[in-house]
């Protein structure tokens, strides 16, 4: 798997963009949020129980990441049009502010060595890319928990503070300086 200090791999992704008729797909690849943090975040495959709540989640938190300047991009090995599918009929989905990229041919998971051995498809996987591409966080939960927005906001905040950040540290709390 990638770590932290790694470059993301380079991709070209369709992904899932709106419900409306005429634009519900978008290309995207590493370059589209240029000069933007990302956070990247894969699910193992749509339609399933645990995803949708964290998926949700992340959406109901995509104001506070952009507020930070970042692009949340969530994804999967699912198609574009699963994943369309899915947003259309799950009503915590419908409104979703970020990108459901389609890694339908697995490549990028497998680049990112987040594939998992046993179903093929995605972990369930979060990185946290800084402007010039570097990995700068990585977690990977097992396939049966889901992850927690709040404590990627709270990394993402200490990442960005470019200072030295003990354990537990919350926005607005003293750092430890350089």
């Amino acid at each position: 798997m990638l770590g932290v200090g790694e470059k993301f791999p380079a991709f070209h992704l369709n992904a899932a963009v709106s419900l409306e008729k005429g634009k519900e797909f978008a290309e995207i690849n590493q370059d589209t949020y240029a000069d933007k943090w990302k956070v990247y975040f894969f699910w193992p495959l749509d339609f399933t129980f645990v995803c949708p709540t964290e998926i949700a989640a992340f959406g109901k938190a995509n104001k506070e990441f952009a507020d930070r300047d970042t692009q949340v991009l969530g994804g999967s090995t699912d198609s574009w049009f699963t994943h369309l599918n899915w947003r259309l009929h799950h009503d915590d989905l419908r409104d979703l502010p970020f990108p459901m990229l389609s890694d339908f041919k697995a490549e990028l998971v497998t680049a990112l060595g987040i594939r998992d051995p046993h179903i093929g498809a995605a972990q369930r996987a979060t990185f946290i890319v800084d402007p010039t591409n570097v990995i700068r966080f990585v977690s990977v939960n097992d396939l049966s928990v889901g992850r927690n927005p709040k404590e990627v906001l709270r990394v993402l905040d200490a990442l960005q503070t470019d200072e030295l950040c003990p354990c537990n540290w919350e926005k607005g709390e003293s750092t430890l300086g350089k």
